[in-house]
């Protein structure tokens, strides 16, 4: 990759999470935006996961991520996102703060079937100030609630954005990257007017 003047350009490379609950969408999503063959890591689920991963809502799950997804995008000449999708049961949730160092920001998958398995990883994100979207996964094309009624029922403030998406559909998923990128550029440039709001305050003579 080159700039105008012939020189060679390293794209920018940042890391963004695909988080949610079990059963969500993760692995699909990043296999749907991903440039590159993703890294998986899905295993058959056996009998040994009985009584131990909630499948209320997902009967018909086969396979299950046991560690993390992994892909790559390109969004123009100079920026490059990693994908790290996380695995979605509680026993796995010890490596999440592993795959958290370093991100940017995060997507969190939502179901509407099963909107209490979002707030694990909302909670999550929030305490540890990282950015994120909330992406309702519409199933089958077929959407039970509205972006609004979802961030009413994860009481998600107005800065969160939350939007509709079919992460099977490419153009959907990047979507919801781009507005991962918006989100943690609007921190960004919050927690600088904070510093400069401190500095001029400091800078400025006491009467």
């Amino acid at each position: 990759m080159r700039s105008a003047n012939s020189e060679p350009v390293m794209p920018t490379a940042l890391k963004i999470l695909i988080a949610g609950g079990f059963g969500v969408g993760k692995t699909t999503m990043v296999g749907s935006v991903s440039e590159v063959a993703p890294l998986q890591t899905e295993e058959h689920m056996t009998e040994a996961s009985l009584g131990i991963d909630d499948l209320a809502g997902v009967e018909g799950k086969a396979s299950t991520t046991v560690a993390m997804d992994f892909g790559r995008i390109t969004i123009g000449p100079e920026l490059v996102l990693y994908l790290f999708g996380t695995p979605g049961q509680d026993r796995f949730w010890f490596m999440w703060d592993d795959l958290a160092t370093g991100a940017l920001g995060a997507v969190v998958l939502a179901d509407t079937r099963r909107l209490a398995t979002s707030f694990a990883s909302i909670d999550f994100f929030e305490e540890r100030e990282i950015p994120f979207a909330v992406a309702v996964n519409c199933f089958y094309g077929r959407c039970g609630s509205s972006a609004e009624q979802v961030r009413a029922a994860l009481d998600l403030d107005a800065a969160t954005p939350v939007l509709l998406c079919d992460v099977r559909d490419r153009d959907s998923s990047k979507d919801v990257l781009l507005k991962v990128l918006g989100a943690a550029r609007a921190r960004a440039a919050a927690r600088l007017g904070r510093a400069s709001g401190r500095d001029q305050s400091v800078d400025s003579p006491s009467r």
